[in-house]
């Protein structure tokens, strides 16, 4: 097969996989005439997909053959598809072509499970060493681990690899037995807490007063499939949280579940809609960053998020006895719960208001979205009278145009 083909296949079935950021690493740089790459992001080429991805990694498969049957997977060993196979080499070669031609920052690379774990995680970490040791390249690495390899292997993927991953798949370990009765949800988070306790390792300092070597210092993310099964958005973001609190992940990134040909009558026939991956974001943001209990964060009795309005907006229309708040007078930790207001307009807010009160055209020059901010605010010189007990604002702060995914080529 020719390697432009197999490019297109396995580029292709890698699409699957939505955690490819390149954030929290090493800065690392080729200047002074030594080795290739850089992961500072000059002269980089970032690119996205017509549904906000960011692709500017390259972002393949070394193999979409797989010994696994699981059914929501279009690469289980019983699907119908082109199979195809990169050597080492290849992937190597193509990662410093794409690299030299300014495509690319870096390389994210996972894989099918060929043979049995080890041996497939051999050949991943092979591209890391091969890329890092025979080349110097100074880029970014993503390495996709297999979760039942051996310790000894996923150390090494942690010295060559910016970021490590390994995916839970689904919300549950129920619904992992259910639709993918191969993989070992417990044995999955036995090796996220390995490598917890490796960059956790590489972060403190010996007796000697020297650092430990370089691990993953881009730390560890996962992914998981949104729609798949019947796991509510409550349920799954208590399972992030869980995540989140020990493992100390990076990110969960959140996949809405795609249909696939020949699919099993245990998965839906329909997608989800791709706004539920979208509010489940903003969710997690909630999460990481505005100090949200995942169980309060959901309002809907059915346990899901409401798609007409994002989660902060849902939250304070359900505590509308909490506003107005005072944007003069309230802490941080009310700001941060307030429509519209994100993390640096209210660092900027709590700064300027030591120096003096806060008026609306200093909110207004904070570029955040007034339409969200003014029904849930106060100001000396402003108040939002009885906007609160509108029954209509849900539909006023709902945006005015659906969301929708265009085309690459569609005019918007």
């Amino acid at each position: 097969m020719e390697l432009k083909q197999k490019l297109e296949i396995l580029a292709d079935a890698a699409k699957y996989d939505a955690s490819c950021a390149s954030s929290g690493t090493d800065k690392r740089t080729s200047t002074g005439g030594k080795g290739i790459g850089s992961t500072t992001g000059m002269g980089i080429c970032h690119s996205y997909a017509p549904d906000g991805r960011c692709i500017s990694l390259l972002k393949i498969l070394l193999t979409n053959f797989c010994v696994y049957d699981c059914v929501y997977c279009v690469n289980r060993v019983s699907s119908n598809v082109p199979r195809a196979r990169f050597s080492v080499e290849e992937v190597v070669n193509l990662t410093l072509s794409f690299y030299r031609r300014n495509y690319i920052e870096g390389l994210f690379l996972s894989s099918g499970i060929i043979r049995n774990p080890d041996y497939t995680m051999e050949q991943v970490v092979e591209v890391a060493r091969v890329l890092r040791e025979e080349h110097d390249f100074r880029g970014y690495i993503h390495l996709k681990t297999i979760p039942d390899a051996s310790p000894e292997l996923m150390a090494r993927a942690g010295l060559y690899a910016d970021r490590l991953s390994i995916n839970v798949e689904l919300p549950t370990i129920a619904s992992l037995r259910t639709l993918a009765p191969e993989k070992d949800g417990q044995a999955i988070r036995r090796s996220m807490g390995h490598l917890r306790l490796k960059i956790d390792e590489s972060k403190d300092k010996t007796l000697t007063g020297k650092k430990p070597p370089r691990f993953a210092p881009g730390g560890q993310s996962t992914q998981m499939i949104v729609g798949a099964d019947t796991t509510d958005d409550r349920a799954i973001l208590d399972t992030s949280a869980n995540l989140y609190g020990a493992f100390r992940l990076r990110r969960v990134y959140y996949s809405a579940f795609s249909p696939i040909p020949d699919a099993s009558k245990m998965l839906p026939l329909k997608a989800p809609p791709l706004v539920r991956e979208h509010r489940l974001y903003q969710a997690d943001w909630l999460l990481r960053f505005y100090g949200f209990d995942a169980q309060e964060i959901v309002t809907g009795q059915d346990g899901m998020l409401d798609l007409d309005v994002d989660p902060k907006t849902a939250w304070a229309l359900q505590h509308r006895e909490q506003f107005p708040v005072d944007l003069n007078r309230a802490p941080k930790a009310m700001l941060l719960r307030v429509p519209g207001l994100g993390v640096t307009s209210v660092a900027r807010i709590v700064t300027a208001r030591r120096v003096r009160p806060i008026r609306y055209d200093d909110l207004a020059r904070l570029r955040v979205s007034m339409k969200k901010v003014l029904p849930f605010v106060m100001l000396p010189d402003y108040h939002p009278g009885r906007s609160l007990d509108d029954n209509n604002l849900k539909q006023r702060l709902q945006q005015s145009i659906a969301p929708q995914q265009f085309g690459l080529f569609e005019p918007f």
